[in-house]
């Protein structure tokens, strides 16, 4: 992979990671289990022990979830391209969810895979920092 192929994976896979902040924050539920692949999985950083594992049970999980305002921040997002179309992320969250609850500060590990659809992750392991 060349330096300019190289920037262009690292783009899009921190794409993938602004834009599922987003979707989260918009309450898209649909959109955000798309970006997983089929038997993906992932945790929330309040329980990174607990997987939910397969876009369905993904998408399932965040159906479920009570209705609340966010807002997430993504921040030091790093991004380490493979070849043969992988790539792990580490990237830090700010989560704000009211103006009467604490901001939380959380980071997310996550293994992505390249797909006919673009990069998709394979496992978003989320965890509170403080």
């Amino acid at each position: 992979m060349d330096a300019v192929d190289l920037l262009i994976a690292e783009r899009a896979c921190e794409r993938l990671i602004i834009d599922y902040a987003a979707l989260i924050d918009a309450g898209d539920w649909t959109a955000v289990a798309a970006l997983y692949v089929a038997d993906g999985r992932m945790s929330r950083p309040t329980a990174p022990d607990d997987f939910v594992e397969g876009r369905d049970a993904i998408l399932a999980a965040f159906r479920a979830r009570p209705k609340r305002a966010s807002r997430h921040i993504c921040a030091n997002i790093r991004v380490m391209v493979s070849p043969g179309g992988t790539a792990t992320a580490s990237s830090q969250i700010l989560l704000f969810t009211g103006p009467d609850q604490a901001p939380k500060v959380g980071s997310y590990q996550d293994r992505l895979t390249l797909t006919a659809d673009g990069w998709r992750f394979v496992e978003r392991r989320g965890s509170l920092d403080f």
